[in-house]
């Protein structure tokens, strides 16, 4: 039975959905919208645990994978792609596993979370292993593929981390830090795309983040470590060192050169006035973070 949990209740605000104005809907939903944030504080503490566990896989040479089904899945997987473009992390550091699959991503899989042996199975072809974390993700807080997930990530003595939209929910049981953001009841009933989907994304935002912060991927708020994929990164990038170092664009774009398109190298380049090589070392031995190797 599911008519407990607080995503299939029913919103008392939105009662009359189909009699209201597009513009009364979209004001009712823009309101149950600001909750979101709002539940998500009430979390911050968790949030902070889960960013300690995933920056100790990092430093002992282990990865941060989600796992989730439908929306969870997705929202797990487009936090994991953007890791790469935006921080430089290699992409296996960071995955994201959706039930059913690859095809699941651009279509339902009907049924595919209904089988926990699943979740073992892609977590083995990814070989997991006890330097990772885990975070299983389901809004409803009961999908059998993250919990089948989260118990065999614990069985390998991996991290574990649930965030769910219902409190006291089960795949909390079988992690070591669960999130549990009460959002409240949805605009349409049951669509967790809705107002559980935006809590998930701020929280996979905000792990993901943290933990690049707390590995050296930025220096004040600046994405030193971004991969210059496009010529709109490399823009960036020359911004990125023009306002790090006070140099000129023109100048920051030869850096940059000599750098080999290291934004972070050019910078300590930069302000320690030495070669790549010399800066590299300098990273090297900060641990990759801007600041120390400036400073030390």
């Amino acid at each position: 039975m599911i008519n407990h949990l607080t995503t299939e209740t029913r919103n008392p605000h939105t009662m009359n959905l189909d009699e209201m104005s597009t513009k009364d809907f979209l004001r009712v939903m823009n309101e149950e919208d600001k909750q979101v944030p709002i539940a998500v504080e009430k979390e911050i503490s968790q949030i902070e645990k889960v960013v300690n566990l995933v920056v100790d896989s990092f430093n002992r040479g282990g990865r941060l994978i989600y796992l989730g089904a439908g929306t969870s899945g997705r929202l797990g997987i487009l936090d994991a792609v953007e890791c790469p473009p935006t921080f430089g992390t290699h992409f296996e550091q960071v995955r994201g596993l959706i039930a059913g699959g690859e095809r699941a991503i651009m279509k339902a899989v009907e049924g595919a979370e209904d089988h926990p042996e699943e979740a073992v199975k892609d977590l083995k072809e990814l070989k997991l292993t006890a330097k990772d974390t885990v975070i299983g993700l389901a809004a409803s807080g009961r999908t059998p593929y993250v919990v089948g997930g989260l118990k065999y990530a614990r069985d390998l003595h991996a991290h574990t981390a649930a965030v769910s939209c219902n409190k006291n929910a089960e795949i909390s049981r079988y992690a070591d830090v669960a999130i549990e953001v009460l959002a409240g009841p949805e605009v349409v009933t049951g669509s967790t795309r809705l107002k559980s989907g935006t809590a998930q994304k701020l929280v996979v935002n905000m792990i993901s983040t943290g933990t690049m912060v707390g590995i050296g991927k930025v220096y004040g708020n600046l994405m030193v470590d971004v991969q210059l994929t496009n010529q709109k990164l490399v823009e960036r990038a020359k911004n990125i060192i023009s306002i790090a170092t006070g140099i000129s664009p023109e100048e920051a774009e030869q850096y940059l050169i000599d750098s080999e398109n290291k934004p972070k190298v050019a910078i300590v380049m930069i302000e320690r006035q030495c070669s790549r090589e010399q800066a590299e070392k300098c990273l090297e031995a900060a641990k990759g973070f801007v600041r120390q190797a400036i400073t030390q």
